[in-house]
């Protein structure tokens, strides 16, 4: 079978990508090792990972907020099997639209491993090992990325876990050690933080949330603290002892020095995730890659072999799921001749614990770095009604503009549904907007939107409720 386009992986970057050949009238076919599309986001990633951060924080509220309500519930009891079904109803639900989605726009799936055997051909070995070669005019690569591992540390997905294993534990740990202190570990150690487990964080960096703002990973770190999170920074794990019945986890300061060694019932694996481009066949081609194992593409997400084009977390960039849609979309609408774009200058970033933390733009330490002259304009929840008459006035907005033109360069936030709030100010960066401009914008009282408002106020500090 001939196509003008195959796109090998169905994650959100791939199968964007695919929608939207389509909808221009290119001839799609798509290629998935899994049973059900969605790649890791919506299988064994965001969306699952969503839904139990979703009803966890249901299940602590129920146990400690409600009665300041006036709402009489009892002890909530949690029924973990029952809460796990939740979570797999979601991820159904989200894969069957996908299906869905690539029969309406009538992309031919084809199920197995796809290896490029020459520009424009890819052969698709089936779970059986019968094989078939399709051919296209451009193939995309949009096959994601693994988790990274530990080197001498085994995961066995039951004790010792990644993000998948701690998405399906079938207990709640007594002692959980997440390894790592980024978007994935605190998330899903907020998770079983709040079901019962005890939590400790081990970084290797001196701070949380590498890459995000500076004083928002400390004051952030401080309300994890008060939730109860235990926090081992500067720290390495240099090894696991699964011998016997709880964990025995070595812990050893990065700089060097004494061990120690620390008990858990479960360890999560959490460092980050690198590319996945295994059996792809694309050593013998000559498919440039980076020291980071990333495909090397240009401006245009073509590859150092004409025909073959790459997305997503496959390449370089962050690596998240809206960040391959976007990718998806370009280019797509460049295979169709028009002019498809990326402003990676522009990509939110949101921690989806509880309180939220959201992120676009720079840091204040890119801004200096840079040399780039700013100023801050920031406002507390404290101070904003919405949050004062729901109590949960956690966090903050903080807002980063240039000091000459005025216009926006960054924006970050902590707070309840800081991940909605984010997007009116990455819009307004899209159109190149100031300070005054959102400060200028009436805001409906009482909305939480209101602090984004006040914090772009006082970046003139004039500020009305502080």
């Amino acid at each position: 079978m001939s196509y003008d386009l195959i796109v090998i992986g169905t994650g959100p970057g791939g199968y964007v990508c695919a929608i939207r050949a389509a909808q221009l009238g290119l001839k799609v076919a798509v290629i998935e090792k899994r049973a059900t599309f969605g790649g890791t986001c919506l299988n064994i990633g965001c969306i699952p990972s969503k839904a139990l951060l979703h009803a966890s924080e249901l299940f602590e509220e129920a146990g400690h907020s409600f009665a300041d309500m006036g709402i009489g519930v009892g002890k909530p009891k949690l029924d973990l099997k029952a809460m796990m079904a939740f979570k797999d109803k979601g991820v159904d639900g989200n894969v069957k639209g996908v299906d869905f989605l690539i029969k309406k726009n009538k992309i031919t799936p084809y199920r197995g491993t796809g290896t490029i055997v020459a520009p424009g051909k890819v052969e698709v070995t089936a779970e059986d090992g019968s094989k078939q070669t399709v051919e296209a005019a451009a193939i995309v690569i949009a096959t994601g990325s693994d988790v990274a591992r530990l080197p001498g540390i085994e995961i066995d997905e039951k004790r010792v876990v990644s993000s998948t294993g701690a998405l399906t534990l079938d207990k709640v740990p007594g002692k959980l050690i997440v390894v790592g202190a980024g978007v994935i570990g605190l998330e899903l150690g907020s998770v079983w933080r709040r079901l019962g487990a005890e939590v400790t964080v081990v970084e290797f960096l001196d701070r949380i949330l590498p890459g995000m703002d500076g004083e928002i990973a400390k004051s952030f770190q401080r309300i994890l603290e008060k939730q109860g999170f235990g926090f081992k920074l500067g720290s390495k794990v240099t090894g696991i002892d699964t011998s016997g019945k709880t964990l025995k986890v070595a812990v050893e300061p990065a700089a060097g020095g004494a061990a120690e060694t620390l008990e858990a019932d479960v360890v999560l694996v959490a460092i980050g995730r690198v590319p996945y481009t295994e059996g792809l066949g694309l050593e013998a081609l000559g498919v440039e890659k980076d020291k980071r194992g990333r495909v090397v593409t240009d401006h245009y997400f073509r590859t150092s072999v004409p025909g073959i084009f790459a997305i997503g977390d496959a390449i370089a960039g962050p690596m998240l799921a809206h960040k391959a849609e976007e990718e998806g979309v370009a280019i797509a609408e460049l295979l169709a001749g028009k002019a498809g774009h990326v402003d990676y200058g522009i990509i939110p970033g949101v921690v989806y614990t509880s309180p939220e933390v959201s992120s676009v733009g720079k840091t204040e330490e890119e801004l200096k770095e840079a040399g780039i002259a700013y100023n801050v304009g920031k406002f507390p929840f404290l101070a904003n009604g919405r949050a004062k008459a729901n109590n949960q006035t956690d966090g903050f907005v903080k807002v980063l503009a240039d000091a000459t033109t005025d216009r926006v360069l960054g924006v970050h936030i902590i707070g309840v549904e800081a991940g909605e709030l984010i997007h009116e100010c990455a819009v307004l960066m899209e159109f190149g907007g100031s300070s005054e401009d959102l400060a200028r914008t009436c805001h409906a009282h009482p909305t939480r939107s209101e602090a984004v408002k006040e914090a772009a106020m006082a970046v003139e500090k004039r500020a009305i409720h502080m």
